[in-house]
């Protein structure tokens, strides 16, 4: 991994959320049977996706910052904050 993509990191970083939900979903069904864990997966995804998409909005929205002022998108070059 010698690129530094800002777009390439949050795609990874999406992959991830998405295998995690996955497993919070296929493990949900070996929870014992009970009235009030039926669908404690299910939930936990769903909460999981609106924070996905949240955190998506944010770096896209640094990232067309960060492209405005410097014209390129490469994470290795953006160390400082400053303007």
């Amino acid at each position: 991994m010698t690129k530094r993509n800002a777009l390439r990191l949050l795609f990874s970083i999406e992959f991830m959320i998405n295998a995690a939900n996955l497993n919070f979903v296929a493990f949900n069904q070996y929870l014992p049977y009970q009235e009030a864990s039926n669908a404690l997966g299910q939930t936990v995804v769903l909460f999981s996706i609106a924070l996905a998409a949240a955190e998506a909005a944010v770096i896209l929205a640094i990232v067309v910052v960060a492209y405005r002022l410097r014209n390129d998108i490469d994470v290795s070059e953006m160390k400082t904050l400053e303007g």
